[in-house]
Formats: structure tokens, sequence, C-alpha cells
């Protein structure tokens, strides 16, 4: 039986447009919440996609920048 790939290779580019992506689905889907469709399946798609950028955004390292544009790593 072949395992599943749990390594991936993707750039800091290609996380940026899944994120857009998930970003755009999620404000469509509030869209259509708002409007009043409530299916259990739009609902829980909502919640996955805000779960999926959740862990994106757990995942980032965050660097302060001075105005001289330098970025500033604490510790």
């Amino acid at each position: 039986m072949v395992k599943p790939n749990t390594t991936f290779n993707l750039s800091i580019r290609d996380i940026e447009i899944i994120e857009e992506a998930l970003r755009a689905k999620a404000g469509r889907r509030g869209m259509a919440i708002a409007q009043g469709e409530t299916s259990d399946r739009l609902r829980e798609e909502m919640n996955e996609i805000q779960e999926v950028l959740g862990r994106i955004h757990e995942q980032k390292n965050f660097y302060a920048k001075f105005k001289d544009g330098t970025t500033y790593v604490s510790g």
C-alpha cells in the first residue's frame, strides 16, 4: 500500500498563494452565509478553511523592522 506524502517542499510564495486563495474562498462562503444560506456543509467548510488559515498563521515567524529597514530579531 502506498503511504501518503507528509513532507511538502513549498516556497514562501507558494504558501502566500494558498493563503490568499483560502481567504478569497472564505470571503465567498461568508457572503453566502450572510445572505442566508445556512447549510451544514457550508458551515463545516468555512470552519475547515478558518482552521487551515489558523495553522498557517501559527507557523509564521514575525520580525519587526526598524525605521531604517533593518530587521530586529529578539533573543
